[in-house]
């Protein structure tokens, strides 16, 4: 439940592109209503679905803080770089800057994880999952350099998808694409560690 909740953004804004191109005109007329004039009806789908993207992340923030009187760090910083890029976009019409969004965020974790461990010697990925796991410092190292590589090289790829297809690409890219490479990102990170995790002595 908590990954379905962690990708709701991502879900809706999916869900009303789709809704807003299947219905153009009543998107068209929405996309005015809410954001004034100088909008293309081609535009509608990327505006109502960035705007409902930002207003997701808003609920989020409620909704966690409502329940548990305090909010993870990522999650704030997900909300501060969605209202920048999608406020851009929803300011100057133009959806280049939620298109930008996906890579802005998957650079920053790379480059936390990267500068962390290089500048500082600290290395994030062992600090969140050393609880519940015990490896050699040489398997933490290689695990923290694969995550920052992961996000850096899943930035470069969404603003070739970006670039390089139609927007409604983009948009299944930006679901599909980055949920099913994080998937498989991840099960490879686990048949790699299964090799160091140690048995259970109880059983």
């Amino acid at each position: 439940m908590k990954f379905l909740f962690d990708l709701l953004p991502v879900i809706l804004f999916f869900a009303v592109y789709k809704l807003a191109g299947a219905n153009e005109d009543a998107a068209f007329q929405l996309a005015a209503l809410w954001l004034g004039d100088g909008i293309g009806a081609r535009q509608a789908p990327i505006l109502l679905a960035t705007a409902i993207a930002i207003l997701a992340t808003f609920g989020q923030i409620a909704w966690v803080w409502t329940r548990h009187r305090k909010v993870d760090t990522m999650l704030w910083v997900s909300l501060a770089i969605i209202v920048v890029f999608g406020g851009a976009t929803l300011l100057f019409h133009n959806p280049t800057f939620i298109k930008w969004k996906p890579t802005a965020l998957y650079w920053l974790f790379g480059g936390v994880l990267a500068v962390s461990a290089l500048a500082f010697r600290r290395n994030i990925i062992r600090r969140m999952l050393e609880a519940q796991i015990r490896l050699p410092d040489a398997v933490w190292e290689r695990l923290n350099l694969a995550w920052a590589s992961f996000f850096l090289v899943m930035g470069a790829l969404n603003l070739y998808v970006a670039y390089s297809f139609s927007e409604e690409a983009w948009v299944n890219f930006k679901l599909f694409g980055g949920m099913g490479l994080m998937f498989a990102f991840v099960l490879a990170q686990g048949f790699f560690l299964s090799r160091y995790l140690e048995e259970d002595p109880q059983q």
